[in-house]
């Protein structure tokens, strides 16, 4: 999403219609610090955490003016909608994998048919702030299983500028309302995404992870729980969407839901996404889209972008091969 408060626009390759991404990272390009620049590893690139004081840094005020920015994501719809690359990319295919939940449990909720249904605070559902360019940025998360029991998944525009560089002081903070951190907030100790969106900024492969310090001695999983995950799922599912819309008419203060049946993108199909009924705006980009009817589903792909300013459809990433290999890199490390 572009400008503050709004959500973004951008060109659609096929027509002059404004395009929007739900949040992304940083105005200008931040070079790595030196000596730290990412690994890339079987498609996956990686990049470890050196910087201190995040948590510290994220006042209730610097939380509340964080931007739902969508410059990364808008240069990277308009490069996607016109590149070729897809004949490179790397067969999706595969067979359906499932990776269960770990507890906490929650109970499930009954759907709510509402594009922008208000919904309490989830435990493993938050929001994620984080710096690029010298400025602060806000989009959502969700807390996955993982072997390190310490994994956030998010949009890949939320912690790469997709390309370019990482985004530094990344934090996760689960069940945010109204500036409260009641399970507190967590700081990265490495971010992950495809090789195909840290190098090209590929709408394709828009997902990324992160993988938490312990806080307090205790892993993010044992705190708050976290979802089961699947990958290479058939087309055309329901699914409930969850995320923290800043732009206008929300603020991000509250947790939001949309609900409804994918259908695949027809004004861009090379990037191979797939919509809900859902008007989000920015600052939601990065919540988790769950199979079915509840936040007890498996998650199956995030908010990513939209079309037009005021959009009633949420776009997400497929979850194929290749974003799964970004999650198995994460959950290991």
């Amino acid at each position: 999403m572009r400008t503050p408060k709004t959500l973004a626009t951008s060109l659609l390759s096929l027509s002059a219609a404004a395009l929007l991404a739900l949040s992304a990272a940083g105005a200008a390009t931040a070079a790595p610090a030196p000596g730290n620049a990412p690994t890339e590893t079987s498609g996956v690139s990686s990049h470890t955490v050196v910087e201190t004081g995040g948590a510290e840094y994220w006042t209730e005020e610097r939380m509340r003016n964080a931007i739902p920015g969508d410059v990364l994501a808008e240069k990277a719809m308009q490069r996607s909608a016109n590149s070729k690359a897809a004949v490179n990319r790397p067969a999706e295919a595969g067979a359906p994998t499932t990776v269960e939940s770990q507890a906490p449990s929650l109970q499930a909720k009954e759907i709510q048919s509402k594009a922008n249904a208000s919904e309490t605070p989830v435990k493993h559902i938050g929001k994620v702030f984080f710096t690029l360019g010298g400025s602060n940025y806000v989009c959502s998360g969700n807390s996955v299983s993982s072997t390190n029991k310490s994994t956030v998944s998010t949009a890949g525009h939320c912690l790469n500028e997709g390309p370019g560089a990482f985004a530094t002081k990344f934090t996760f903070v689960p069940a945010y309302l109204n500036g409260s951190a009641p399970y507190g907030m967590w700081t990265a100790k490495s971010l992950h995404a495809p090789t195909q969106w840290s190098s090209g900024g590929d709408m394709m492969y828009d997902t990324g992870f992160a993988v938490m310090n312990p806080l307090n001695g205790q892993t993010l999983s044992d705190v708050v729980g976290a979802s089961g995950l699947e990958f290479n799922a058939a087309r055309g599912l329901s699914y409930k969407a969850f995320g923290y819309p800043a732009a206008r008419p929300f603020n991000g203060e509250s947790l939001k839901s949309c609900s409804g049946t994918a259908t695949n993108d027809p004004y861009n199909p090379q990037f191979n996404s797939q919509g809900i009924p859902c008007n989000m705006t920015g600052g939601s980009s990065g919540g988790p889209w769950f199979i079915g009817s509840s936040s007890t589903g498996y998650q199956n792909s995030v908010n990513s972008y939209g079309y037009g300013s005021k959009s009633t459809t949420m776009y997400g990433p497929y979850w194929g091969s290749v974003i799964q290999q970004a999650y198995s890199t994460a959950a290991a490390s």
